[in-house]
């Protein structure tokens, strides 16, 4: 009888372990999923700004990965947009930013309704400049092995670890502000499927 139970207990674990390595790549749902950041000029002069085109991948090995469309960005003003593009991001030479991470694979397992709260910490990359940041989130177990993943509070990004000080500079110049903060909340839920 012990060795039954054994056996039974080995197949148990053997067949979870090759179901948990068999599962497929969640795949950010763009239309289901948002990503924006607040601007502040002349000290107390606030405005949202999105971006329209992204996307993500989160392997089975629980490796998270998304890209952002420079080009995508819409601050509404489109002087403004082409100006953000090309003197603070750099477009020409960088047309995408990055965010890659880690996150426990066991996160892609919450039933329907379940959530977790948690804080993914990884590396963002922005015109050619890399630095570690971390975002508190929610994830929530969607119907069909879906999840969604918000921010609890925005993540505040320093524009000088990512080298944009300068573009920030001639943005000001430009436009004739007095000033532009470089500190920058950023703010995304967003869904991945199978």
């Amino acid at each position: 009888m012990p060795k039954l139970t054994i056996a039974k207990l080995t197949s148990t674990i053997a067949l979870a372990i090759c179901s948990f390595s068999s599962f497929a790549a969640l795949t950010l749902d763009k239309s289901q999923s948002t990503l924006s950041f607040i601007s502040t000029k002349n000290v107390n002069v606030s405005e949202q700004h999105t971006f329209e085109h992204f996307s993500g991948q989160i392997d089975d090995q629980g490796k998270l990965i998304i890209t952002i469309n420079i080009a995508s960005l819409n601050t509404l003003i489109p002087i403004r947009n082409e100006r953000m593009q090309s003197m603070l991001f750099n477009m020409n030479s960088y047309s995408t930013a990055s965010f890659t991470a880690q996150i426990d694979p066991s996160l892609r397992t919450l039933k329907s309704g379940e959530m977790s709260l948690t804080t993914v910490e990884g590396d963002m990359l922005i015109a050619g400049n890399s630095a570690p940041i971390s975002f508190d989130v929610v994830i929530t177990g969607l119907q069909d092995g879906s999840i969604s993943a918000t921010t609890v509070k925005p993540t505040i990004i320093n524009a000088t670890d990512f080298g944009l000080d300068e573009g920030i500079e001639a943005l000001k110049e430009v436009a004739k502000l007095k000033s532009i903060s470089t500190s920058v909340p950023l703010s995304f839920s967003v869904t991945f499927k199978p």
